[in-house]
């Protein structure tokens, strides 16, 4: 499918929903229709809001007037014409006025006029295969201090067989979306006390410390050492850094002692200090300092989406200080771990991005081009293909995006690799070198889950619930056929604890198959049938969660198993 053609497609039906808007709703004001990855969104001011049960008759007009056929035409007017057409349209005068030279581009189609750059197919008429999904709330500009707007989505496609085939894989999105299945497994939840922060529940605590304890084994091998820093540093900080000049209205502030403080937003600027603490040698070069730092960020209620957008949550965060000429070595061991990891959590379709300098960023040209230059060569020395996205680094650094495709087809990304040359400057980092000189260190920020709660959100819903052995929050229930069976049963767990594993009794009087049907609801992996034969002989029957056995186990066998079913 050709993405530029799909997405003229996908922009002309955000018109044609515009033009529909305004035949049933006259009054409302408009605002921007773009394409996205997923479809297409128009915002509006309404009248009155709009309502789910409003979408219908929305989607009824727009193929009444796609049967229409009519011609879509574009032209180039003066912004004084344009200035006459959109006078009654505070939203469309302001765009207006931000185009630079004196002419600004108009689509038409019937009766209907809006202002844009053009790109859309020939007429109404081949618009024929699109769905609306949904009302949500926006803004204007996307500033929360802005209008409050409605944002209407959807998508299309050139074929009713696209279509249905992505509605079918939005219908699966749905039906394993990490929310329902978090209140299934009891996993989290969210309260009114605190919108956008993730209250844990014990399963789902066992979930994140697996993760965190899986990263920790594989960065105690690559002598990454751990370290934790205040959530709360004075705003003095933020402002060295940076964040507070490009960050502040995502962040949090508060007052103690007549001091104003933040509270952290990321991790990089404690992990700084300690690094600044003492005087470094070369010879502790690469210093990898990692931290699994619990971080706040001031996100839109309107954005909120459960694991996925939080306003807290905890990166897996690592800052190693090196020498230019470690740079390569350390990028190259990061993207094996990220391989590593991936591959453990079953994603097998890894894809890397290379950010470069925006439009906003410190340093000079010289510096930015020696730091992409680091990340191209590793990336071309691990042999790893990546794309290049212009102008999308952060402020202070160039980046690699980890991107990762899920179950259901979908792109996520997670990890970052970033080279930073600034932030060393802004704090007068050094290490004395071997012939005396006092010299700049390189600092490489690295995160490769990312969010650990965001990471557990993909990971739910690419496993549907069933989670890897390795981090499932209960990896094995013992289910005695009979109570005369539960004292053995009991014992074995025991033993599974002792092993580090996270084991549970079912201690309950329903019969065998209840006891599997709720395990396979609770989503255990491993299960273990214990009945009399079991019991006289000292071994088990181990049920998987897709139903095969394998019988006479001993403890010892399933212990190795399962040490190797977390590797």
């Amino acid at each position: 499918m050709d993405q530029k053609n799909l997405d003229i497609l996908r922009h002309s039906t955000a018109h044609l929903l515009a033009q529909a808007t305004l035949e049933l709703y006259p009054g409302t004001q408009l605002t921007i229709g773009p394409s996205t990855p997923e479809g297409f969104f128009y915002d509006f001011l309404p009248v009155q809001n709009f309502k789910e049960e409003d979408l219908p008759k929305l989607e009824a007009r727009m193929h009444e007037i796609a049967q229409r056929n009519l011609p879509i035409t574009h032209q180039e007017i003066s912004k004084e014409e344009g200035r006459k057409l959109f006078k009654n349209n505070p939203f469309k005068m302001e765009l207006l006025e931000a185009i630079p030279g004196d002419t600004v581009g108009l689509s038409v189609q019937g009766d209907f006029k809006d202002l844009c750059r053009g790109g859309h197919v020939a007429n109404t008429g081949d618009i024929k295969y699109f769905k609306l999904l949904g009302i949500s709330g926006s803004y204007w500009r996307a500033d929360r201090n802005g209008q409050p707007l409605q944002r209407i989505h959807g998508t299309a496609f050139f074929s009713q067989e696209d279509l249905d085939a992505y509605l079918k894989r939005k219908a699966d999105a749905e039906e394993f979306d990490h929310r329902r299945i978090g209140k299934q497994m009891d996993l989290f939840s969210f309260q009114e006390e605190g919108p956008g922060f993730v209250f844990f529940h014990p399963k789902g605590k066992a979930i994140i410390n697996a993760l965190i304890d899986n990263m920790r084994h594989i960065q105690r091998q690559e002598n990454y050492q751990e370290v934790a820093t205040p959530m709360i540093l004075s705003d003095e900080l933020w402002r060295r850094s940076g964040h507070y000049a490009h960050y502040k209205d995502n962040m949090y502030f508060c007052t103690i002692d007549d001091q104003n403080y933040a509270i952290k937003p990321m991790n990089c600027p404690g992990s700084i200090l300690i690094y600044k603490n003492r005087p470094r040698s070369f010879r502790e070069l690469p210093l990898k300092l990692s931290e699994f730092g619990l971080v706040h960020r001031h996100e839109l209620s309107g954005v909120l989406n459960g694991l996925l957008r939080v306003r807290a949550f905890t990166q897996d965060d690592a800052h190693i200080y090196c020498t230019p000429e470690q740079i390569e070595q350390e990028i190259l061991t990061i993207l094996t771990i990220i391989k590593q990891v991936m591959k453990q959590f079953g994603f097998n379709e890894i894809k890397l991005a290379l950010s470069t300098k925006p439009a906003k960023a410190m340093g000079s040209d010289e510096l930015w081009n020696k730091a992409i230059a680091a990340l191209k060569n590793a990336l071309e020395k691990a042999n790893m293909p990546y794309t290049i996205q212009e102008g999308e680094g952060a402020f202070y650094g160039p980046k690699i995006e980890v991107k990762i495709k899920d179950s259901l087809g979908r792109e996520w990304q997670c990890g970052t690799i970033q080279v930073d040359f600034f932030q060393a400057e802004n704090f007068d980092l050094s290490y004395i070198a071997s012939g005396g000189a006092k010299e700049r260190p390189v600092i490489i920020h690295q995160a490769i889950y990312g969010s650990l709660e965001r990471f557990l959100a993909i990971l739910l819903e690419h496993h549907k619930g069933l989670l890897p052995f390795l981090i499932a929050p209960v990896q094995i229930k013992a289910l005695p056929i009979t109570d005369a069976q539960q004292e053995y049963a009991n014992a074995i767990v025991k033993q599974l604890k002792q092993a580090g594993l996270r084991a549970q009794l079912d201690e309950s009087s329903n019969p065998l198959s209840g006891k599997i049907k709720e395990a396979q609801t609770e989503r255990v992996p491993w299960m273990l049938v214990i009945g009399k034969k079991e019991e006289e002989q000292g071994v088990v029957t181990l049920r998987y969660h897709d139903g095969k056995q394998e019988s006479n186990i001993t403890i010892e066998q399933l212990i190795e198993k399962a040490k190797e079913a977390c590797r």
